[in-house]
């Protein structure tokens, strides 16, 4: 749940581009995209919109719990993209992540260098443009 929250604060891909195969009608807006035209979804801002995140700027595991996943849809979060064209790695990707957090949460004690805070790039893939500064102590094992 943690990984989950942290991938909705912060998406490896803020960007995902689709050609519309059928014509996208928004009721909403009375608009109707016609088939063919490309669009974007900026996930970055699906993460955060509070029409569907409660305090969406706030760090909250417990968002994905089983009972909080069942009401939202399962295209309100989509950090490796969603549908036929999704992201085919994702599940190598989760249970790497998985792993990795896991061995160093296991060896070290993390915590954020406060002098040295991340400025975010958004690209195609997000980044840091000056690293990420973390303090690690070694765990007594």
């Amino acid at each position: 749940m943690c990984i989950k929250e942290s991938l909705r604060l912060n998406p490896t891909v803020p960007f995902i581009g689709r050609r519309l195969t059928k014509p996208l009608n928004l009721p909403d807006l009375n608009v109707t995209i016609p088939a063919g035209e490309w669009i974007g979804v900026l996930s970055i801002i699906l993460h955060q919109n509070p029409a569907i995140w409660n305090d969406p700027e706030v760090f909250d595991p417990l968002r994905f719990t089983p009972e909080n996943c069942q009401t939202r849809s399962p295209y309100a979060f989509v950090p490796f993209s969603a549908g036929p064209r999704n992201c085919i790695g994702q599940n190598f990707a989760m249970n790497e992540l998985k792993i990795v957090v896991g061995a160093t949460l296991r060896r070290f004690e993390l915590s954020i260098d406060e002098s040295r805070p991340g400025k975010r790039r958004n690209a195609l893939v997000m980044r840091s443009e000056n690293g990420l500064h973390v303090h690690l102590r070694s765990r007594r094992l």
